[in-house]
């Protein structure tokens, strides 16, 4: 009778290690994906001809990138930022889905000039679009651009 009741345990025994590695599994990987660094350019800010402010930014540009975007970071040096660039003009929208800093995202037209800047609160699943078509979009630690003295109208040289 024992060896049967040792039967019956095995098998839920080894779903829990099945379970148990599966959960790992993920965690590494979201942990991974979470730390995996893209590209960095330094994205110059202009007023006036003149450089306001500077931000090391992580270059998004395929849809992969563009939807992993700052999700699971823990946290984000003032100065840095990730810059999303699209194929063209459109209204553009973002969320907080697993992303645990507080952001702030300007929206840039293709010409380099900022649009607006929004504010944007972690896991807060309710988009913030863009007022109008633009072409790229750049966060930052929430009020970065303020203390950074940035506003609409202002200038991303983005480059190509």
């Amino acid at each position: 009778m024992n060896s049967s009741k040792n039967n019956f345990s095995l098998p839920a025994f080894e779903r829990r290690i099945f379970f148990a590695f599966f959960c790992f599994t993920f965690l590494c990987s979201a942990a991974s994906c979470a730390s995996e660094k893209l590209p960095v350019r330094e994205i110059p800010i202009e007023r006036d001809g003149r450089i306001v402010a500077k931000v090391k930014a992580e270059i998004a540009q395929t849809q992969d990138e563009r939807s992993r975007g700052l999700m699971f970071r823990k946290e984000l040096a003032d100065g840095d930022g990730m810059l999303f660039i699209f194929e063209k003009d459109e209204i553009l929208s973002f969320w907080m889905k697993n992303t645990y800093i507080p952001l702030s995202i300007a929206y840039i037209a293709s010409d380099g000039r900022i649009i607006e800047i929004k504010d944007m609160y972690p896991h807060d699943e309710n988009p913030v679009a863009s007022s109008r078509s633009v072409r790229y979009a750049l966060e930052v630690p929430k009020d970065w651009f303020i203390r950074a003295g940035v506003k609409a109208g202002d200038i991303a040289v983005i480059g190509k």
